[in-house]
C-alpha cells in the first residue's frame, strides 16, 4: 500500500507549460498553484502585460514570449505536461514547435470544440499518443487574465478525451490533475464531444445572444424596458456577454453541429409558435410541462457525499483503450470516478481501481462493465481508507 502512495504521489505533474494565459489558461494555473505550490509554472503568452500580471499574482513561476527561448528551454528541461489554451486557430503553430523539439511529455487542450484539434495534433506530432483532448465547462463573462480567479473550475466538469491509443497512465494522471483542482471529470469518446457541447453550449450561447438582439430591437424609445431585463433577463442571457471573437471563433470551428442545433432549435420554438397561433392550450401547456419536468430533474450542483465511497477493482488485460473504454462507460451511467489507480500485476496485466462517490447508477455501471466483458468487484470504501491510499 505504502508502493501505491508513493507511485500516486510521483504521478503529480512538476513542470507545466500553460500556452495561452487568458481567462481559462489563467484560471487553471492559478488553481494549480494553489493546490501544487511546488510545481514550477511557466506562463507562455504574446502580452507583455499578461505575463508580467502572471508572475506578480504568483500564477507562473517564469513567463515566455512565444518565439522566445526561455519557452523551447523550459519544454526541454523536463516539461511533463503542456497545456494549450489558445483558439484553434493558433494551436497548430504551437504544436509544430512541439513536435520540432522532440517533446515527449503530455499535452492537453482547454478548446471548447475538438474535431481540428484532434486533426492537426494527428499529423503533426510524433508522439500523437501523447495528446490527451481536454475541455473544461467553465467560464465567464469577463474576459483575459482580468477575469481568471483559482475557483473557476471548482464543481465544473472537465471533459477528457482519451481514445484507443491514449496510454492509460496518462489518463490517470490527467484525472489527478483536474480534481485535485475542484473539478469533476467526463470522459467522452472524440467523435461524439463537438455534438454533445453544441447543444448544452454553444447553442445555448446564440440563443442568449438573440435574446439580447431581441431585447435590443425592441428597446429603442422604451427606458422601461432595459430596466426591466435587470432581473432574471439579465441572468439569463450573461453568457452573451462573452468575447465576439472567441465566440465566432468556436462557432466556425463546430459550424456543423451548431448549424443542426439552430436549426432544431428554430423547429422547437416553432412548435410553441403554432401552438399559439392555433389556441391549442393542451399541446403548450404540455410542450411547458415536458421542459418544467426536464428542468427539474437536472441534478443540483455537485456535493458528492464523502462518506459514501465505493471502490471498483476491475482485472484487465494491459491492452490499448481499456481505460477509455471504463471510464467511458462510467460516465454514461452518470457515475463519478473521485481517483483513478493502476495495480500492473504482470507485463500484460494490470487491476484497475476506480474510486466512485455517491452518483449514478451503480447496478448499470455493474452491467454495462459486464456486457462489455470485464470481471468487477465492489467493495464499500471509508474517506480514511480512500486517503490512505491516496
Amino acid at each position: 500500500m505504502a508502493q501505491q502512495t508513493e507511485n500516486n504521489r510521483s504521478a503529480g505533474f512538476s513542470k507545466v507549460a500553460v500556452i495561452g494565459f487568458g481567462l481559462i489558461g489563467a484560471s487553471f494555473a492559478a488553481a494549480l498553484r494553489e493546490a501544487r505550490p511546488e510545481a514550477q509554472l511557466l506562463a507562455v503568452d504574446t502580452d507583455v502585460a499578461t505575463r508580467s500580471e502572471a508572475v506578480s499574482r504568483g500564477w507562473a513561476t517564469a513567463t515566455a514570449a512565444p518565439d522566445a527561448p526561455e519557452f523551447r528551454a523550459f519544454i526541454e528541461d523536463g516539461c511533463d505536461l503542456v497545456v494549450l489554451a489558445t483558439p484553434v486557430s493558433v494551436v497548430e503553430g504551437y504544436l509544430r514547435d512541439l513536435a520540432a523539439w522532440d517533446y515527449r511529455g503530455i499535452i492537453t487542450d482547454t478548446a471548447s470544440t475538438k474535431s481540428r484539434i484532434i486533426g492537426m495534433a494527428a499529423e503533426t506530432l510524433p508522439h500523437p499518443h501523447n495528446y490527451v483532448p481536454g475541455h473544461p465547462m467553465a467560464g465567464s463573462e469577463k474576459n483575459g487574465i482580468k477575469g481568471a480567479r483559482a475557483d473557476l473550475f471548482k464543481g465544473a466538469y472537465w471533459i477528457l478525451c482519451p481514445d484507443a491509443d491514449t496510454p492509460a497512465e496518462h489518463f490517470a494522471r490527467l484525472h489527478e490533475l483536474v480534481t485535485s483542482i475542484g473539478a469533476r471529470v467526463i470522459s467522452l469518446p472524440r467523435e461524439q464531444h463537438d455534438a454533445a457541447v453544441a447543444v448544452v453550449s454553444h447553442v445555448p450561447h446564440f440563443m442568449a445572444s438573440s435574446l439580447v438582439q431581441l431585447a435590443v430591437r425592441h428597446a429603442k424609445g422604451q427606458d422601461a424596458l432595459m430596466r426591466l431585463a435587470a432581473g432574471g433577463f439579465k441572468d439569463s442571457t450573461r453568457i452573451a456577454a462573452g468575447s465576439p471573437e472567441l465566440w465566432c471563433g468556436i462557432a466556425f470551428d463546430n459550424k456543423d453541429a451548431l448549424d443542426a442545433g439552430l436549426r432544431e432549435m428554430q423547429g422547437i420554438i416553432g412548435q410553441f409558435a403554432d401552438a399559439l397561433e392555433a389556441n391549442d392550450r393542451a399541446t403548450l401547456t404540455q410542450l411547458l410541462a415536458e421542459s418544467a419536468d426536464a428542468r427539474r430533474a437536472l441534478p443540483a450542483a455537485w456535493v458528492p457525499c464523502t462518506e459514501r465511497l465505493l471502490e471498483v477493482r476491475i482485472p484487465m488485460e494491459d491492452r490499448p483503450g481499456v481505460v477509455a473504454e471504463v471510464t467511458t462507460i462510467t460516465s454514461k451511467v452518470g457515475c463519478n470516478i473521485q481517483s483513478i489507480e493502476i495495480d500492473h500485476v504482470t507485463e500484460d496485466s494490470a487491476v484497475l481501481s476506480l474510486v466512485l462517490t455517491d452518483e449514478g447508477d451503480i447496478g448499470k455501471l455493474s452491467m454495462n462493465l459486464i456486457n462489455a466483458g470485464f470481471s468487477v468487484s465492489f467493495s464499500p470504501l471509508s474517506p480514511k481508507e480512500h486517503a490512505h491510499v491516496s
